[in-house]
């Protein structure tokens, strides 16, 4: 590899790592499952990659990656257009245009989630994000945390809220900022 492919490469390397999440998060909005997120996202980091050489130095890579989800996201849609519930365009359009309008509020959000899990108790963390995972089984989770799955639902809920208050409260502190 070249020394200009090298720094190529290296470029694309940092802006995808940092905006994967959220073209992963826009993806997610607009496609049925994480399992269907999942392979468009393969899709667009493909395309991503090979059109990187289009992309303008210094512009922001995340509008860019957006619009190159959108299609994917189209394109996804059309392969699928053989099942019978499937979206029409024009609607996938205005997901994909209200996802992008969100995607600001969305980010604040997210960061301030990572503020909050970190003073949230390593053991009462780790349990929440074994309850999130794909495929849990609540009832096993329950069991580890030694509550009964009504009480751990309880639990969950009373989490939900103390999370989502600190959320409020970290997100209204970066708009007064």
């Amino acid at each position: 590899m070249t020394p200009e492919e090298n720094e190529r490469h290296n470029r694309f390397l940092r802006s995808f790592t940092a905006h994967e999440p959220a073209v992963r998060a826009y993806i997610r909005r607009m496609v049925p499952t994480r399992a269907d997120a999942d392979d468009v996202m393969q899709e667009v980091s493909v395309v991503l990659w090979e059109k990187f050489s289009e992309f303008r130095e210094g512009a922001d890579f995340r509008p860019w990656a957006f619009g190159v989800a959108r299609f994917e996201v189209l394109a996804w849609f059309r392969d699928k257009g053989r099942d019978r519930l499937v979206l029409d365009e024009d609607v996938i359009g205005k997901l994909a245009d209200e996802s992008a309008k969100n995607e600001e509020r969305l980010e604040q959000q997210r960061e301030a989630l990572e503020v909050c899990m970190k003073k949230v108790a390593p053991e009462q963390r780790d349990l929440l994000m074994q309850a999130y995972q794909p495929e849990s089984q609540i009832q096993e989770v329950a069991r580890i945390s030694g509550r009964t799955v009504t009480g751990f639902y309880q639990w969950l809920h009373r989490m939900r809220k103390i999370l989502l208050d600190c959320i409020r409260r970290e997100v209204s502190k970066e708009v007064s900022t």
